[in-house]
């Protein structure tokens, strides 16, 4: 069986810009991503890299090329087969946690598992020990507006690996922190990546987190080369 977990081939993906123009934002990515390897994704404002990410994720689809997820081919694949590749296989980090407001960390951990059929018990169980993983056993009864930017993160962070993903798609995971919680942060995200054997793809500005990674590409002229 084969341990890549994101292979990317021939990738392109352009968009319109104004009335007639078109702006080509990848042109022809390759790519590819193995179990249990850590990669960061360098790339400057505007030059792609949320577009990469999205397409990864499967949030998005390419003009051309192939996105093959553990294996399986994507082109032409349904949405509702799209949609059960990444609750089952793709877990997502973003710079803001994007924390559901009206729920307590534990909760926000427990909604991936319950949309993909564990039963509420099992998740509120398997919550609780992500959570605490993280350090945060005496904040599950909190809602996101009490806990800190440091403890937000970590909640999304919990709640990407709920359901026990082959991929982990990281954006600026820690852009928003204090350069002290941003490294604590990012240590125990690592951690929790090698820990369960997980690929990750994690775009970065942080020269710091660079060097604590399996290796750096950068996305250049539309395509991704090595750094």
């Amino acid at each position: 069986m084969s341990n890549v977990a994101l292979s990317l081939r021939g990738v392109k993906k352009t968009y319109k810009s104004g009335e007639d123009g078109t702006l080509p934002v990848l042109q022809g990515v390759d790519f590819t991503l193995h179990a249990g390897e850590i990669v960061a994704l360098v790339a400057p404002s505007g030059t792609g890299k949320s577009t990469l990410l999205h397409l990864a994720g499967l949030l998005d689809t390419p003009d051309e090329g192939e996105i093959e997820i553990c294996g399986q081919r994507t082109h032409g694949l349904p949405e509702v087969g799209r949609t059960a590749l990444r609750r089952d296989q793709i877990g997502f980090v973003y710079q803001f946690h994007h924390l559901l407001a009206e729920f307590t960390a534990r909760e926000n951990v427990m909604l991936p598992q319950m949309i993909a059929g564990v039963r509420k018990a099992d998740a509120r169980q398997k919550a609780e020990k992500l959570l605490d993983m993280f350090g945060l056993a005496h904040r599950v009864s909190h809602l996101p507006g009490k806990l800190s930017g440091g403890e937000q993160q970590r909640v999304a962070i919990a709640r990407a690996l709920a359901n026990n993903p082959a991929l982990l798609l990281a954006d600026e995971p820690t852009g928003n922190l204090d350069v002290r919680t941003a490294d604590a942060v990012f240590s125990e995200l690592m951690a929790a990546v090698r820990g369960q054997g997980l690929a990750a793809l994690v775009a970065t500005h942080n020269e710091e987190l660079l060097t604590r990674m399996d290796r750096v590409v950068t996305l250049r002229d539309g395509l991704i080369v090595p750094r």
